[in-house]
């Protein structure tokens, strides 16, 4: 068995997401294609190297490094089985910077610049639910219980489910959406019916209508996660309550 499979296969048995297997196995495969050598027959001075290289030569985000670190701590702890990994690859500290928050009436602002139902239910996710935006791509109509007036997270960061406050306005606009498109299974269909709508897509709608709206400041779908996350501690929401809303550990 070639070590790319066995990696994936390991991941799958610890239950790793598919979008995680995908990029753990990429970034072994980079770190080997570097050197143009086996990834098993690479050493932690080699690791050492690579890590230096995607700092001063690529000039990677942190986040991407921090991803390249995790990748290689699984392959040589765990596909491996060597001990050396968790100390030989040390993760970056990146610098913190505090997120863009919007104001409520930018919120407004931005929600008049959609004139698409579908993608004003998105943007309203996001905001009014905290929503990640690959949660919202991958929401399914079932997902949505107005009964108990929650919506159902399945399998968000980390594999677990939540549920988070679905607020009457919201479901009025989700209503609206139902009515128009008739989604049958993912609420938020791409270009075929039973495929869900990509992130990419989403992302754009967001930062579009934030350029129509006149908001300089740099917004994303993860700006409005953090805005709602804001404004809950503004009105008194307490942080287990937030935390669990969020889906954070």
């Amino acid at each position: 068995m070639q070590l790319r499979d066995r990696m994936r296969e390991d991941l799958r048995v610890r239950n790793y997401s598919e979008r995680t297997q995908r990029t753990y196995v990429d970034a072994v495969g980079k770190f080997a294609q570097h050197f143009d050598r086996p990834p098993g027959q690479l050493t932690e001075e080699d690791v050492r190297a690579y890590q230096v290289f995607l700092v001063e030569d690529r000039h990677v985000s942190w986040t991407l490094f921090n991803q390249s670190v995790c990748a290689l701590r699984f392959f040589y702890r765990t596909t491996l089985g060597r001990d050396w990994a968790v100390k030989h690859i040390p993760f970056a500290k990146p610098p913190h910077e505090l997120p863009e928050v919007l104001s409520q009436r930018e919120v407004l602002l931005l929600f008049e610049q959609i004139a698409n139902i579908k993608h004003l239910a998105m943007i309203m996710l996001a905001y009014s639910g905290g929503l990640r935006v690959s949660e919202i791509a991958h929401l399914r109509v079932a997902d949505i219980d107005s009964e108990r007036m929650v919506i159902h997270i399945r399998l968000g960061k980390g594999r677990k489910d939540r549920f988070v406050p679905l607020s009457p306005m919201l479901l009025d606009m989700l209503r609206q959406h139902w009515l128009i498109e008739k989604p049958r299974d993912y609420l938020f269909c791409g270009k075929y019916p039973d495929r869900p709508i990509t992130i990419t897509t989403i992302q754009k709608v967001c930062t579009r209508a934030a350029k129509r709206a006149g908001i300089r400041k740099k917004v994303s779908m993860h700006t409005l996660r953090h805005t709602f996350a804001t404004h809950h501690l503004e009105a008194g929401t307490d942080l287990r309550t937030l935390q669990l809303m969020m889906g954070h550990t």
